[in-house]
């Protein structure tokens, strides 16, 4: 609960993280190097240099105080050092720039070198004056600022950005190559995810590759097993009809009265073994083809018109987003499709499609003026073989119950999802088909 915040701001991406976890350590150090070196430099390093010209400025002083300001002077200059007899005014204050970090150290340690000290101004950091009292008279002593700072203390700085920032650029060259594998092996599992196979092959380091091979296992598995249901499903299917039409010949022959409720039974039985032929198949075999889905909801749509039913399409949004043709198994969508308008109209007297598309999705909305489903009951009815209360039906037919799980297997091959609920214009159910793009 107390890093909530930090998870908050924390970069999304693995690249930005492993670039942070990179960048920390090396920005921590250069930071703790760069206070220790400024706090030598600037303290330490001032202070030596300054107690060294403080020397120098007693013995100037002790001079001028007792052989006169022209012994001072002769003395002064060798050493870069201008003496001013009689000094200037004091000055109001230091002159000290509030940048000027090592001011302090300089002004301190003069005032406890020099019992003559007076003043001290520094002015722009190219010159010091400093003013010492010398019996009967004021004395005023220059020199250049580089006699108490050391010269270009910026070059440590400069050279620890400069290599910084080019180890920073060598190391996030080297880490995006490193997460460039794992990049490729997330798209892959997205476009499978959205029931299309691209090219892999595991590449980068070793924990890379296996969890690379991992994922290529699990999508071999995940294919064999689907070929395998269909495989036996589509065998047993077509194994059941031989015996099925023999038992729809056999009662041909018998009494229309006395056949009539064999007669439903078989047409039951047909009826369950082609619904479980369609759920086993999934049209998971169907080869991904560029699809005008405008084109393809209202030529589903006219279909069920053309056969008496009624259906209309509504409207379609969003037509902006869409560039060209999607990748879609055609087929399956159609089913999707024809499977959500048979079920709103076996529960209501009309049905209403509306399309939607969007930047990464397509929606397709199939709304109805029935009696709708519970929401506790929406997750149940979207399972294969799930019937529910019986008195819904109203005597429409009972089918199989894989109507809405095969709407669903087809919205997962694409990526999508199907989401059932309450249809605000109609009162009935409305089934959201999301297809991802």
């Amino acid at each position: 609960m107390m890093f909530h915040w930090l998870k908050r701001t924390m970069p999304r991406s693995l690249y930005a993280r492993a670039l942070l976890i990179l960048l920390l350590p090396v920005l921590t150090l250069q930071l703790v190097i760069s206070v220790g070196f400024i706090q030598r430099h600037f303290d330490g390093v001032t202070r030596q240099m300054t107690s060294s010209i403080a020397t120098e400025l007693r013995f100037v002083a002790d001079l001028i105080a007792t052989d006169g300001a022209q012994a001072g002077r002769a003395v002064a200059t060798p050493l870069g050092l201008d003496v001013t007899v009689p000094a200037p005014a004091l000055p109001q204050d230091t002159g000290r720039d509030w940048t000027d970090l090592s001011g302090l150290s300089v002004i301190a340690q003069l005032q406890a070198d020099l019992p003559r000290f007076e003043a001290i101004e520094l002015v722009g950091n190219d010159r010091v004056h400093v003013w010492l009292a010398v019996p009967a008279r004021a004395v005023q002593i220059s020199f250049d600022r580089d006699l108490v700072s050391a010269s270009n203390p910026h070059q440590l700085l400069v050279l620890m950005l400069i290599s910084g920032a080019l180890l920073t650029v060598i190391a996030s060259i080297f880490l995006r190559n490193q997460l460039r594998p794992i990049k490729r092996m997330a798209a892959a599992a997205e476009a499978y995810g959205k029931g299309r196979m691209v090219p892999f092959s595991p590449t980068g380091a070793t924990e890379v590759r296996a969890a690379g091979m991992a994922f290529l296992d699990m999508r071999g598995r995940i294919e064999r097993q689907t070929q395998q249901r269909t495989m036996m499903l589509s065998g047993v299917s077509h194994d059941l009809r031989t015996p099925l039409t023999r038992m729809r010949l056999g009662l041909s022959m018998m009494d229309d009265a006395e056949a009539e409720p064999l007669m439903r039974d078989v047409d039951e039985m047909q009826q369950l073994i082609d619904g479980f032929l369609d759920f086993a198949r999934g049209d998971a075999s169907d080869a991904l083809e560029p699809v005008d889905i405008v084109d393809l909801v209202a030529d589903v749509v006219g279909v069920e018109q053309r056969g008496g039913r009624a259906v209309r399409l509504h409207e379609v949004t969003g037509q902006e987003n869409l560039t060209g043709d999607i990748p879609l198994r055609g087929v399956a969508v159609r089913r999707a499709l024809g499977n959500l308008i048979g079920n709103a109209l076996r529960y209501g007297s009309c049905a209403e499609v509306s399309l939607t598309i969007m930047e990464r999705s397509i929606r397709i909305t199939v709304e109805d003026d029935g009696p709708g489903i519970p929401a506790g009951l929406r997750d149940e009815a979207m399972r294969p073989f799930s019937r529910l209360d019986p008195a819904r039906n109203q005597n429409k037919g009972s089918g199989v119950g894989l109507g809405l799980a095969i709407v669903a297997d087809i919205a997962r091959a694409h990526g999508g999802t199907l989401r059932l609920g309450d249809s605000a214009g109609w009162g009935g159910l409305q089934a959201d088909l999301v297809l991802a793009r």
